[in-house]
């Protein structure tokens, strides 16, 4: 029997089930996030810049792009409670901080490798990026100081807090959750989550679950107490990059190679519905208000011209007749 969340979204997803697509960027977009508020998104992409949109009722309206890096803009993330700044994580070997009010970069982290991860700590205090090199360096938000530096022995993917600020998690090469306690940073333990490569980690807005996607293929919910897996999603045939629950926790979802995203109702691990994609997935990150899907795909512009990357942002969840 269908619970009622399920009918009433699967209801709600049969008049609002529109994707729209808004230009960002020359280059394929790495990384979609929206503020605190919910006002804006942003986007990274290859391209070395990162563009905001704010969010007008049924649609996306570019407000700036910020330029400054020297290499592709991996990831980046906003201020947990602070709708004004974000941060980018890049391959020139900096993290930079922007303020949406003044449109400036407020500050440039000079790190040790090429970045690929960024996350923002709960608290709003510490922001921690990790490199190619399987280093992790925790930066004061204030000082933009350096406070610790760890170099792991695996191959670090993505790293997250959890929702208390007293952990830290990171998923690795060989298919573990590593846990740190934080700011100590000593081992709490090391998970052993699926058979090949952990890719991604997301912690649900309720602080019940965390998700982790892998190349096996298998997303897996496992509950933050416990640290037990609850239960797997596999209808995705191929490895999952990134991952995003709903404001109310209760839907998950999830991209890959496949040329659809699938989401899930989280309590049953059922599909609720599947956004179909011409291409790959990047990136997909749930509006913190609203039941509005932003995401990226590994799109190319045009039938005849397949070399041109389209660099677009895509939103899923709008009204049919918008």
């Amino acid at each position: 029997m269908a619970s009622q969340y399920y009918q009433e979204m699967q209801e709600s997803f049969k008049n609002n089930n529109k994707s729209r697509e808004f230009p960002a960027h020359t280059a394929k977009v790495h990384s979609v996030a929206w503020s605190c508020d919910g006002r804006r998104l942003a986007s990274g992409s290859f391209d070395k810049t990162a563009s905001v949109f704010v969010l007008e009722k049924d649609r996306l309206v570019k407000e700036n792009n910020y330029r400054g890096h020297g290499d592709s803009v991996d990831q980046l993330c906003w201020h947990p409670t602070n709708p004004d700044l974000f941060v980018t994580a890049s391959g020139d070997k900096t993290i930079r901080i922007w303020d949406v009010r003044t449109t400036k970069c407020i500050a440039t982290v000079i790190t040790k490798g090429e970045n690929i991860n960024i996350c923002w700590s709960p608290d709003g205090q510490t922001i921690a990026v990790g490199n190619k090199d399987d280093v992790v360096t925790f930066i004061d938000a204030k000082t933009h100081r350096s406070k610790a530096e760890e170099q792991f022995k695996f191959e670090v993917n993505e790293i997250s807090w959890n929702n208390d600020n007293d952990m830290f998690f990171l998923t690795n090469g060989n298919g573990c959750i590593n846990i740190l306690s934080y700011p100590e940073l000593k081992p709490i333990q090391s998970i052993n989550a699926h058979p090949s490569n952990c890719i991604c980690i997301k912690f649900d807005p309720t602080g019940k679950y965390f998700a982790t996607g892998s190349a096996d293929a298998l997303v897996s919910l496992w509950d933050v107490d416990e640290l037990v897996c609850v239960r797997c999603f596999s209808r995705l045939d191929w490895p999952v990059r990134t991952l995003s629950f709903s404001h109310d926790g209760k839907m998950l979802a999830s991209a890959s190679e496949d040329h659809f995203i699938d989401i899930a109702e989280v309590e049953t691990g059922e599909k609720l519905w599947e956004v179909q994609c011409d291409s790959p997935t990047f990136t997909v990150a749930w509006h913190p208000k609203r039941p509005l899907l932003a995401y990226a795909c590994d799109d190319k512009e045009g039938k005849y011209d397949n070399n041109r990357e389209a660099g677009t942002v895509k939103l899923f969840g709008l009204p049919n007749d918008s």
